[in-house]
């Protein structure tokens, strides 16, 4: 049986009921995805940085194509919030002078926070992360978050 973006959804929400858990998923999936892009930009890549020429372009373009296997309405949704997270991120490797190394801080800072923040979510919630069953979740977190705003504005997913 092959598994659908909702199947995936609701696997996931399986583990995020709590109130304070699911305010923390919103503050901290973005800001992880936020950090992992910065930290990938920050690597150094054949043939120069740029804008989409980077590991963090790369990765994105992996998880395009992971969600227009399960939704064309959530790939939409994160062509525009990955490249939101490009555009953030080349703004703070423009504003520390192309110093790759000081966006690889600012952003390792980033990433453990949310991490610490995601971990003590679920020791509130009394679940393990979903992540933690099958690295796909991963990439359902964001799906998930999104498919609420979707919900919101009438899109179907």
């Amino acid at each position: 049986m092959a598994k659908t973006m909702q199947w995936y959804l609701d696997k996931y929400g399986e583990s995020h009921q709590n109130h304070t858990n699911k305010l923390i998923h919103w503050i901290c999936v973005p800001a992880i995805m936020f950090s992992l892009f910065g930290l990938l930009y920050a690597i150094p890549f054949p043939g120069g940085r740029g804008l989409f020429a980077n590991w963090a372009a790369v990765l994105l373009l992996g998880a395009l194509i992971y969600y227009l296997r399960l939704s064309i309405p959530m790939f939409l949704g994160f062509l525009v919030i990955g490249s939101l997270l490009l555009l953030g991120n080349n703004a703070i490797y423009e504003a520390v002078d192309r110093q790759a190394g000081s966006l690889a801080l600012i952003s390792l800072g980033i990433f453990a926070v949310a991490w610490v923040g995601q971990f003590i979510g679920h020791k509130i919630e009394g679940q393990k992360p979903s992540f933690l069953e099958d690295v796909q979740f991963l990439l359902i977190g964001p799906a998930w978050l999104l498919h609420f705003v979707y919900r919101k504005v009438g899109i179907q997913y």
